[in-house]
């Protein structure tokens, strides 16, 4: 069902996976707290179990709550966020395994005012990009209906022109995936 975020906001969320335009590219996501919705959405991925999500936040207070060290790049999350880039953490206890098996946590703060009306909202997202495992992410809003009968919601959206994130390894400090921000420490 193709829907407005209006309409998505006045829902009331549980285990509903749906398709979200970002700053970067579409993503496909459900509620942070849902194992039952990020199940659903390594199955519609047909992606590999042993893969992790990345976490989507509006606000500093949200990530310091799901790590232990986003104080020590807080002059960096400051200067990119919101935007294109996706910081690594070590995870806090609060980060379940089917977020994460690793002991640490990708998280984003996009620069799109309607996603973090959302995020606002509901609380932090799972998120992770529109497409097949291994296939490009889906950036126009036409192609995000090939997913209409595999979601429960697509949200309308425009059609995007962007690199996927920058990941950038906060506890080592280095790039892991070079996008369209570059970080300047």
């Amino acid at each position: 069902m193709i829907i407005s975020v209006d309409e998505l906001l006045k829902l009331k969320l549980k285990d509903e996976v749906f398709v979200i335009e970002t700053d970067t590219v579409y993503g496909l996501g459900c509620l942070y707290n849902s194992e039952t919705g990020a199940k659903r959405i390594m199955e519609i991925k047909k992606r590999s179990a042993s893969k992790n999500f990345c976490v989507l936040v509006s606000n500093l207070d949200q990530t310091k709550d799901l790590t232990t060290n986003s104080e020590d790049v807080m002059p960096l999350l400051k200067k990119y966020w919101p935007g294109a880039v996706t910081f690594i953490f070590k995870k806090s206890i609060k980060v379940k395994d089917f977020v994460t098996k690793l002991d640490t946590v990708g998280l984003r703060m996009p620069d799109d005012s309607l996603t973090l009306k959302v995020i606002d909202k509901f609380g932090p997202l799972i998120m992770t990009s529109l497409n097949n495992s291994g296939e490009p992410p889906v950036v126009k809003f036409e192609d995000t209906k090939e997913f209409e009968n595999e979601v429960d919601f697509i949200v309308k959206g425009r059609d995007l022109n962007s690199l996927p994130s920058t990941i950038y390894d906060a506890e080592n400090k280095k790039v892991l995936r070079q996008g369209s921000v570059t970080i300047e420490n």
